[in-house]
């Protein structure tokens, strides 16, 4: 027998190079799927960026790919991990820690100084039963999705009440060559017949009018033609007998975005109160904090809810449930509907 030593083919140099290509790759399926987790964890904020995009098939494409992304991040909760971190560590804007959390309520001076509207209070003829149940709409963009997820499923649980919720995401009053809200809404009058509508839009709407010309946002001219669309959507709203509660879009985070929206909400206030049978609330007064500025978290009943979505813009679950709770109020003491 031979005692010189066993050897292989493979060198130390191929070994080497072959450690480093198994490296590049692991290093590369790690990159791969940490971004993927940034996706999912941020989806709901990167859904927004989108969003708030000019129209055109950019935009069109980032939502086709994030749409549902963000829905599934939505639906599993995955997107309250951010901002159940970013709570411990006081990173929630306007909140440090729970300290300067508000028990805020729907008797709350609302923050939108304008004017507001008188309702006509509903004839107490509107019985609801299990037999003749009180027929409610919601419609909105995705904000109103928010509200009107939870606010459906309140209203369905009295069992004297059918709700249907019509919401489209990234829509408004503005472009209605992207989609055209009293279309949509003069559909739904025809197919649902409400007694009452809920309304919620208006976080997409600070941008520009398309023409010819174009109507840039922030000018005299632009505020004048939003009140009027507000109007003619709201006129059409009540146009059956409907009564109609037109919720404001709620703080935001960003202070620029946040300074647009309260411009959009101040227009729709004032529209408000030119519309019979409208009621305009003021939803800073209940998920907004002392100053009716944003805050992802707020005191219910003596238990902290976290009610905003770590993009600083859409609404929780458990915010919805606030502002839905809120509608309800005034569906029960403003129009005198007596709903459980």
């Amino acid at each position: 027998m031979s005692d010189a030593p066993v050897t292989t083919d493979e060198s130390p140099t191929r070994r080497a190079m072959v450690r480093q290509s198994m490296g590049w790759k692991r290093i590369l399926v790690l990159m791969v799927a940490g971004f993927a987790i940034w996706i999912v964890l941020n989806a709901t904020t990167l859904q927004h960026n989108a969003q708030v995009s000019p129209v055109g098939a950019r935009r069109t494409l980032s939502l086709q790919i994030l749409n549902p992304i963000a829905a599934t991040s939505r639906t599993l909760q995955i997107s309250h991990i951010e901002s159940i971190a970013n709570g411990m560590l006081g990173r929630n804007g306007n909140v440090i820690g729970y300290g300067n959390v508000t028990v805020l309520g729907p008797t709350k001076k609302p923050a939108v100084k304008s004017k507001t509207s008188t309702t006509t209070t509903v004839p107490t003829a509107i019985l609801p039963s299990a037999t003749n149940p009180l027929r409610v709409l919601i419609v909105g963009d995705s904000i109103g999705i928010d509200l009107g997820d939870a606010l459906q499923n309140q209203l369905a649980s009295t069992g004297v009440v059918t709700a249907t919720l019509d919401a489209k995401e990234s829509t408004g009053l503005t472009r209605p060559d992207y989609f055209n809200w009293p279309a949509e809404l003069q559909g739904d009058l025809a197919k649902v017949n409400p007694q009452v509508i809920v309304i919620m839009m208006g976080a997409n709407d600070p941008q520009d009018f398309p023409g010819p010309p174009d109507v840039p946002f922030g000018t005299p001219q632009w505020n004048s033609l939003y009140e009027q669309k507000a109007v003619q959507l709201m006129t059409l709203a009540t146009s059956s007998g409907a009564k109609v509660i037109w919720m404001s879009v709620p703080p935001m985070q960003d202070a620029g975005l946040n300074a647009r929206v309260a411009t959009v909400n101040t227009l729709q206030s004032e529209a408000a109160g030119q519309v019979k049978n409208v009621t305009y609330l003021d939803s800073a007064s209940v998920i907004g904090n002392a100053q009716g500025l944003f805050t992802p978290f707020v005191t219910v009943d003596g238990k902290i809810l976290n009610v905003r979505e770590p993009d600083g813009t859409h609404v929780t679950p458990a915010g919805g449930a606030v502002l839905g709770s809120y509608a309800i109020t005034t569906i029960q003491q403003k129009f005198k509907i007596p709903i459980p």
